[in-house]
């Protein structure tokens, strides 16, 4: 089988390393990879925006099956292009990615679907904005509508940062993405993912992640793509998973296929455990990055099994076989990163780490070049590990990460620690 995974990533570099275990991928395709997806296959200097170049070589090089890593693709229609061209694709269609491509969609999905969530005003002109942000009070949360490469939300603690954060986003520091806000009521709690594989009408839960947003340690400084992620999370035990997905997951199953749009691929709720239950902040429609990592590290399944049985409407028939370890990764960043950052910096070490047991490091922001590897992103690597519980995991993963030599990078030193807390 031939096999075009579209992204960059460390969760393109995730799936490329999971595929190629499986056996049944004769070649593998990345476009545009990374450093790490080149070791896996064959990268295809391609960006994935390009829905019409991506079609065109899957068509020229006999693709079997397309996997879209990212969510731009699939708000593109990737997926629906795919399709046409009469090759399989594991993913939503173009008008179910509307979910992660517009949180005014998803608010209305949600309401009518019955989810729990934040109560909210949906804008696209300042004036009733910072009217709404006057009348409510801080804290309160302002969000992109669209896509802002995990950017896009501000959880304002007084009204000055909130209208702040209000003339920014729709003053287009993230372009079209603000052009409409969703604004939110503040929700406390802890936060946790909950992905699943889904094929229209059968939706089979993943265990539990928490991502690491914020740039710094103890949850500070500005929001990122993610700087960490480990799975289980305490805050959602295997026992209460099918559960959730009732709550989370199934309702939206049942709302999109009866406007005539069933979902396939990868629902992730991002949820807020409150006191007054859990509550959905957001939906994403592909695997997060960088819970990918840690949770197919947990995966014993063939992934392209799974995925196939998505497609084919046959997940009922699939039964997930998961590690009991807990798995968590580490992202190293470039310093700057969310912000400004270097590119070009040699990175060593990366085979030491590999070395390690039970560990991996998923490459991101890198490329290979004159036989070195070298940084191009902000997040670098994701280095992640398995261990017989989490405190193991962590363990196992910060000896990982010391064995990285890079110039100018950074990373979080608590991620685990909410988990570690909670047990």
């Amino acid at each position: 089988m031939r096999v075009l995974i579209i992204g960059s990533g460390g969760r393109e570099h995730a799936l490329s390393w999971k595929i190629s275990r499986g056996g049944k991928a004769e070649t593998i395709y990345c476009a545009p990879g990374n450093g790490g997806t080149a070791q896996e296959g064959e990268n295809v200097p391609l960006k994935d925006s390009d829905v019409a170049g991506l079609v065109a070589f899957a068509r020229e090089k006999g693709v079997d099956f397309v996997i879209p890593g990212p969510e731009l693709p699939l708000t593109l229609g990737v997926v629906d292009a795919m399709r046409e061209a009469g090759i399989r694709c594991f993913g939503p269609d173009r008008w179910c990615a509307q979910l992660e491509g517009s949180k005014a969609f998803a608010k209305s999905i949600m309401q009518q679907a019955g989810v729990p969530t934040a109560a909210c005003g949906v804008f696209t002109e300042l004036e009733p904005a910072r009217a709404f942000v006057e009348e409510k009070g801080a804290p309160i949360v302002i969000k992109a509508d669209g896509l802002a490469a995990g950017k896009g939300v501000v959880v304002a603690r007084t009204r000055e940062e909130a209208l702040e954060a209000l003339e920014s986003i729709m003053g287009g520091v993230f372009g079209q993405a603000g052009s409409r806000v969703v604004i939110e009521e503040f929700l406390e709690g802890e936060e946790v993912s909950l992905l699943a594989f889904c094929d229209g009408k059968t939706a089979l839960p993943l265990p539990s992640a928490q991502d690491h947003k914020a740039a710094f340690d103890g949850d500070t400084g500005p929001n990122t793509g993610g700087m960490g992620a480990y799975s289980p999370a305490p805050v959602l035990p295997d026992s209460d998973l099918e559960a959730m997905a009732d709550v989370a997951i199934r309702p939206v199953l049942k709302e999109m296929a009866r406007q005539g749009h069933p979902f396939t691929g990868i629902l992730y709720a991002g949820l807020m455990m409150t006191k007054d239950g859990p509550k959905v902040l957001e939906y994403n429609v592909r695997f997060g990055d960088p819970e990918c990592q840690p949770l197919l590290m947990r995966l014993e399944n063939d992934l392209l099994d799974v995925m196939g049985a998505c497609i084919d409407g046959r997940l009922h028939e699939v039964r997930l076989s998961i590690r009991p370890e807990s798995a968590l990764g580490v992202v190293v960043a470039a310093e700057g990163y969310p912000g400004s950052y270097e590119k070009g910096m040699e990175i060593k070490g990366i085979d030491e780490a590999d070395a390690l047991p039970d560990t991996k490091v998923f490459q991101a922001g890198t490329a290979r070049s004159e036989g070195k590897t070298l940084s191009s992103g902000g997040r670098v690597l994701c280095v992640t590990a398995l261990g017989a519980d989490l405190a193991e995991a962590q363990k196992r993963a910060y000896e990982a990460v010391a064995k990285i030599d890079m110039e100018k990078s950074r990373h979080r030193s608590d991620i685990g620690a909410k988990g570690l807390r909670r047990l």
